[in-house]
């Protein structure tokens, strides 16, 4: 019974050691060397797993920006959360240059407060963005403006964006804003923006998406763009465009004049961190 038990123990113990070399000898055979930069990177990165770069997390942008070192040049890759900084040392520890990019923030395109939209009628569904966006205009005569819902602030992991009660739209904390880009995807409307700082944070937009005409889109919203094309023929830098009874500011182009501000009949155009303007009586004397 014993010499049973003891040629069972040493089928059982080569039937091990077999399968340990078999199982070694694959893993050396079929083993994928991870390159030591990916490591370094991932641990230069801010850790946020946004997505804001494009990339599923903090990993995939690693893997992204190892390989477009392989291939000579950084360019398209950027870390929101990380900013210029972050990306700084990644091109160190990679041995490249870094384009550097313009700070960017998100802004909010939409500025019919509950004073300038009419309510029209009561939503009683699932009380999201999406869900009201998905069974029709919303609540309001506008259905290209914010439906208030909040799906911007639920999105957001830095507690950088938040909405206003009284007015019912959110709004960006620009100290807080990483221009992850998770409030741009959360909503339905296509509202939110990623635009560039500008310098001193001063930022010249149109605060509206309506493509309606005129007439319908005032019927909507009085804060409404209505396309007039008075923006247009005042600038002087070729940086407002008119699409689909829209006008759009592009911040490339915009040399912050304002002067497309005081001509906007509906006051859709919006300049964020200006010094008040002098009056022209104090500024004669």
């Amino acid at each position: 019974m014993m010499s049973l038990i003891l040629i069972a123990l040493g089928v059982l113990g080569a039937i091990a050691l077999v399968a340990a070399l078999v199982l070694y000898v694959c893993s050396k055979k079929f083993a994928v060397e991870e390159d030591p930069r990916l490591g370094l990177v991932t641990e230069a990165l801010p850790g946020a797993n946004c997505g804001g770069c494009g990339f599923p997390g903090c990993g995939g942008l690693a893997d992204a920006l190892v390989k477009a070192a392989d291939a000579g040049s950084l360019e398209g890759l950027n870390c929101p959360v990380g900013g210029a900084e972050t990306m700084g040392k990644v091109a160190d520890l990679l041995g490249m240059a870094v384009a550097n990019t313009e700070p960017t923030v998100a802004v909010v395109r939409c500025n019919g407060t509950c004073e300038l939209r009419t309510k029209v009628c009561e939503y009683s569904g699932l009380r999201t963005c999406a869900a009201m966006h998905a069974t029709g205009a919303g609540e309001t005569a506008c259905g290209y403006g914010c439906l208030g819902c909040g799906d911007c602030v639920a999105a957001c992991s830095f507690d950088a964006i938040h909405m206003n009660e009284e007015t019912g739209l959110p709004e960006v904390d620009e100290d807080k804003c990483t221009s992850c880009g998770a409030c741009v995807k959360a909503c339905p409307r296509n509202i939110i923006q990623l635009r560039r700082k500008g310098p001193k944070n001063r930022r010249v937009y149109v605060q509206c998406v309506n493509k309606e005409k005129g007439a319908v889109a005032l019927k909507g919203c009085k804060a409404a763009c209505i396309g007039c094309g008075k923006c247009l023929k005042e600038c002087q830098f070729d940086a407002i465009t008119i699409a689909d009874n829209l006008s759009y500011i592009d911040d490339k182009k915009c040399k912050l004049c304002r002067k497309c501000v005081s001509v906007c009949p509906t006051q859709a155009i919006i300049a964020v961190n200006f010094p008040p303007a002098k009056d022209k009586k104090e500024t004669a004397q």
